[in-house]
């Protein structure tokens, strides 16, 4: 970001001034969401479409994050670090299907639901060698935990890392199993790089999500501020 108009660069004849910014960014960058047009798997996106024949100047023309509908309905955050006794899972560690049903034990999954897995990652954010994982990888599902999630018809999934994945130690993305799973087999979005460790820390484990990414037009992903509503409290 930076200022591209100053306060005082224009003083109007009543003494009013205006600054402005100008703004570029990628649209996985931060906490985002990838939209169906993110990923192909043998050269094909969701429900078989050929990426060629929607792709534009513009944009993805179908599949883009602007047929993201905004997301207000019941989370569920499957506390698998928790599960661990830890406050953060360690780096290329991978979550399995036994992790997830010892983290959902007593709470209802239902279809339509948001399933968001805490691995404490976020944490580390202070540390960008350590939290995207260049060397030694990062938490996340493996394929077998994949299949779990879908199986359970989500709308979204997400969680705490750069990548829903299971991120093996000097392995970077050669490989993104869960996206293939969710994004092309299964047509359900992806939120990353998410805030969750506060959720953690108060022992939440259901809440009502808000998820409303930037609409950009033919984009394959776009940045969000989810926001948790909590019992007595407004946001």
């Amino acid at each position: 970001m930076l200022l591209e108009r100053r306060h005082g660069d224009v003083v109007r004849a009543d003494g009013g001034s205006a600054a402005n910014e100008l703004i570029v960014t990628g649209g996985h960058v931060g906490t985002h969401v990838d939209a169906l047009a993110h990923v192909s798997h043998d050269g094909l996106l969701y429900g078989g479409a050929d990426p060629a024949d929607l792709t534009t100047n513009d944009g993805f023309s179908s599949l883009g994050i602007d047929s993201f509908d905004p997301y207000v309905g019941r989370c569920v955050l499957l506390d698998v670090a928790r599960v661990h006794g830890v406050d953060f899972l360690p780096a290329g560690y991978e979550v399995s299907v036994a992790d997830l049903e010892k983290a959902s034990e007593g709470v209802e999954i239902r279809a339509g639901d948001a399933l968001l897995i805490g691995t404490g990652w976020s944490r580390v954010w202070h540390d960008p060698g350590r939290f995207t994982g260049q060397t030694a990888g990062v938490p996340g599902p493996g394929v077998e935990a994949g299949h779990w999630l879908a199986e359970r018809r989500p709308r979204v999934v997400g969680g705490e890392t750069i990548a829903f994945e299971h991120i093996a130690p000097e392995r970077g993305h050669a490989a993104l199993p869960v996206h293939r799973i969710m994004l092309v087999e299964s047509g359900i979005n992806i939120v990353e790089t998410m805030r969750l460790h506060e959720l953690l820390d108060a022992g939440v484990r259901e809440f009502l999500l808000v998820l409303n990414p930037l609409p950009i037009v033919g984009a394959t992903g776009a940045p969000v501020r989810p926001l948790a509503v909590l019992p007595g409290e407004r946001a």
